[in-house]
């Protein structure tokens, strides 16, 4: 059963930004999603699991796969139409390492960064 999204007010809509960049580090994998916060679903997504990536990489959960990461989730927003996002950091999260190789390597790739 598919839960709907709360139903927001247009004046709270008009000010989200409506595509969040989220990134999750595991001890094996990296993986990364732009959700569409109006209507909570995932518009893209990219990781380290995906077969066709596997054989590419010498190590699925090291900087170099997270660069990796997020040049394939930037062409894909490209592809999809999406050419900004905000980026959403967890608490514990730094602009360091593996968060900001797969920032900084989504900027390259041509989108923006709200």
């Amino acid at each position: 059963m598919v839960i709907p999204p709360p139903a927001r007010a247009a004046r709270v809509t008009r000010f989200l930004k409506p595509y969040l960049l989220r990134m999750h580090f595991s001890n094996k994998y990296v993986s990364a999603q732009v959700v569409h916060t109006p209507t909570a679903t995932v518009a893209c997504s990219a990781s380290s699991q995906e077969k066709l990536l596997r054989p590419n990489m010498e190590s699925t959960r090291d900087v170099a796969a997270a660069a990796k990461i997020g040049k394939l989730l930037g062409e894909r927003l490209l592809l999809k139409g999406i050419p900004a996002v905000s980026i959403h950091m967890k608490r514990e999260q730094k602009y360091h390492g593996k968060v900001k190789a797969v920032i900084d390597s989504v900027r390259e790739a041509g989108v923006k960064l709200l």
